[in-house]
């Protein structure tokens, strides 16, 4: 199951940006409230300034420059009627110049007036004594437009400081977080032979104090783990060898004594062969048990023709397959790898072993060899009769047997094969074969 990966430091800069965003955009409708509120105010004491400015003139035929100029920069058309009989109006060259001022339908003080397909805010103001009242309209549009200039500007500056935030908090995250991927290289450059504690940041961040004195902790646990193990593995090397070494000892010097016995020298040297080839397998085996699949580089490799390496170790088996009457196909390609060729002859002679074992009598072995570019690939199928698939998924697990099976065996052959492919960095694959047994391909 794919688990999706986030990045706390995108995650933190959205946040932070979106909660600014969000900020802003609340204030922006809150001061669009207040300037809305603001702008009416201020112009309905434009409009009640130039009604008592026309109500204070004896002659409002002859209007002052102040009212025509306070007319014509907010656009507001008047009338100054008496009885219905025009005493005065505005002098506007747009089109609400001669606009029709119905006073029954105005409404005395502020009101809202719909004319010419547009919104007009009005304002009518009568003297009682002399009967004369002041018309007066301006079109909506006129003070949302000058509400749009006062907010539209707000929302510009906003932008650019929303801009500004964004470059100052992905520059000061960036650097903030160079903490962390410090921290994560540090951890990136342990391995089995570092394993040295992880020094605090300057100044020390407290929310990875925690998780550094948990990995400081956890290295020291496995250090002594390692430990142990390598004593371990000194102690069985030393005990294993010490019984090889004497066998091989003893092994020579009957070797010398009865060297007048053909027959019996000859079945001396196998012996030895034997012990010898028993003597390599415990050395490579000990070496396989110090590895780390991350440590390749501490492999010793030499250049193996991998034809010739199976050649020689089914050389071997030429007996134990004439004893059990099978049948052997081989379909080997010259190809020549950089490996460890002991480690190799191990892995391919588990795997041979296996088959050998595994295949019924009168049964049939398959080995093929061949190089596609930079891959090699080494696959053995062997008939059965049958193996299911879910025992194939624990095939490589150390000390796994099949059920009922009749085949001595300690459950570490393939296991060790496929940590011997690991350490070349390749891949083992278990499958069902062709041949109904067991399908084994290794690609390098």
């Amino acid at each position: 199951m794919n688990q999706s990966v986030i990045s706390l430091q995108q995650k933190l800069l959205k946040t932070s940006l979106w909660s600014s965003v969000l900020a802003g955009a609340i204030a922006l409708c809150l001061l669009f409230a207040l300037s809305a509120y603001q702008t009416m105010d201020t112009q309905d004491a434009i409009m009640d300034e130039i009604a008592d400015l026309l109500m204070a003139q004896q002659q409002p035929s002859q209007s002052s420059q102040t009212i025509a100029e306070l007319s014509k920069e907010f656009d507001i058309s008047y009338v100054v009627q008496h009885k219905h009989r025009i005493l005065a109006r505005s002098e506007l060259e747009d089109q609400h110049d001669q606009t029709s001022f119905d006073s029954n339908r105005m409404a005395k003080g502020y009101g809202f007036y719909w004319q010419d397909m547009q919104l007009w805010r009005s304002y009518k103001q009568t003297e009682s004594d002399s009967q004369r009242e002041v018309l007066m309209l301006q079109p909506m549009q006129e003070r949302v437009e000058l509400l749009l200039q006062s907010v539209l500007g707000y929302a510009a500056v906003l932008l650019l400081l929303w801009g500004l935030q964004w470059v100052l908090l992905k520059v000061l995250m960036k650097r903030d977080f160079a903490v962390i991927h410090q921290f994560s290289e540090q951890i990136s450059f342990k391995n089995s032979k570092e394993l040295s504690p992880i020094d605090a940041s300057q100044p020390a961040i407290m929310e990875l104090e925690p998780i550094r004195l948990q990995l400081n902790s956890l290295m020291q646990r496995l250090e002594r783990a390692l430990e142990a193990e390598h004593r371990f593995t000194a102690d069985a090397s030393h005990e294993l060898r010490s019984p090889l070494s004497a066998i091989q000892m003893r092994l020579q010097v009957l070797g010398r004594k009865y060297q007048d016995h053909p027959q019996l020298a000859k079945e001396m040297l196998a012996i030895q062969q034997d012990v010898s080839r028993g003597t390599q397998v415990l050395e490579n085996l000990l070496l396989l048990a110090r590895l780390d699949p991350s440590n390749v580089e501490d492999l010793p490799k030499t250049k193996v023709d991998v034809q010739a390496l199976t050649e020689r170790v089914l050389m071997d088996y030429q007996e134990s397959l004439k004893q059990r009457q099978l049948m052997l196909e081989t379909k080997l390609e010259p190809v020549v790898i950089e490996a460890n060729e002991e480690l190799l002859q191990i892995c391919l002679r588990n795997l041979i072993d296996n088959a050998v074992k595994y295949t019924p009598v009168l049964g049939a072995i398959h080995i093929q060899l061949s190089q596609q570019r930079a891959h090699f690939y080494w696959q053995i199928d062997n008939s059965s009769e049958g193996i299911d698939e879910k025992v194939i998924q624990h095939f490589g697990e150390r000390f796994y047997r099949v059920l009922g099976s009749q085949v001595q065996g300690n459950g570490l052959g393939l296991s060790i094969c496929k940590k011997i492919v690991e350490l070349h960095q390749g891949q083992i694959k278990f499958s069902v074969s062709d041949l109904g047994g067991l399908k084994v391909l290794i690609e390098f």
